[in-house]
């Protein structure tokens, strides 16, 4: 065997089992998840993604920050007025979420206390959904990249009034660096390997981002059930 081919037999053995990725993606205890504005009164002029599954994602996010204990800041813009309340599934997903009441201010980093919450936390990497995208996540957004911060913006738990605003609102994204992702990619960037303890946990929460992964898993185990029973009578 050449010194540049693997040693299969070591491989599988889990002998060369280290990672040796990872280093660009999301470093969960650098970071922080902030939802902001998911209110009712602004999910009613949400145009550019169904605000049933944007409503999904968002609450998958909350789980996954619960699952990995990742800190999680809420806020809302004028929840006594026709913005309306915080969808509260957010809250329930995510008890040890803390929310930082805001005094009418549009841009969530304008409110002193929300910014200093932030930074208490002592984290540099910023996971933001919100809605409005185009304004609600980007504002704050852009002021902490200025602030120093890396930012992902989570569209597809964010929201806009038309697909115009949210293709512009991409594009500054990527101008100012923020990375725009989704809710999937932040799911598996942080998750990385099937090989944990809470893996089933992990499953539960792709089923919410893509509901036909629960048929691909539910039809797996059934398979699975049906060979077990097919293998015992063959042993009776």
């Amino acid at each position: 065997m050449s010194k540049l081919e693997p040693n299969v037999n070591s491989i599988r053995d889990g002998i060369e089992h280290e990672p040796t990725g990872g280093a660009a993606l999301i470093n969960p205890a650098d970071t922080v998840l902030l939802l902001l504005d998911h209110q009712a009164g602004l999910f009613q002029v949400v145009k550019d993604i169904e605000v049933a599954q944007l409503r999904a994602n968002t609450t998958m996010l909350a789980k996954l920050a619960t699952l990995m204990k990742l800190p999680v800041i809420t806020t809302a813009s004028v929840p006594e007025g026709p913005n309306g309340p915080l969808m509260p599934e957010i809250h329930e997903a995510a008890p040890h979420a803390v929310h930082v009441p805001r005094r009418g201010e549009v841009n969530a980093w304008d409110n002193a206390l929300f910014a200093k919450t932030v930074r208490e936390l002592g984290r540099k990497t910023l996971i933001i959904a919100g809605v409005w995208t185009s304004v609600c996540v980007m504002f704050p957004a852009l002021d902490a990249k200025a602030a120093g911060y890396n930012v992902y913006a989570v569209i597809d738990a964010s929201g806009d009034p038309s697909e115009m605003a949210s293709r512009t609102t991409v594009a500054r994204f990527a101008q100012a660096g923020i990375v725009p992702t989704s809710a999937n990619a932040v799911l598996c960037e942080l998750q990385r390997t099937w090989n944990r303890s809470d893996a089933a946990d992990f499953a539960k929460l792709y089923g919410m981002v893509a509901p036909n992964y629960t048929a691909v898993m539910e039809s797996y185990q059934k398979a699975q059930e049906a060979l077990k029973e097919k293998q015992k009578t063959a042993g009776a």
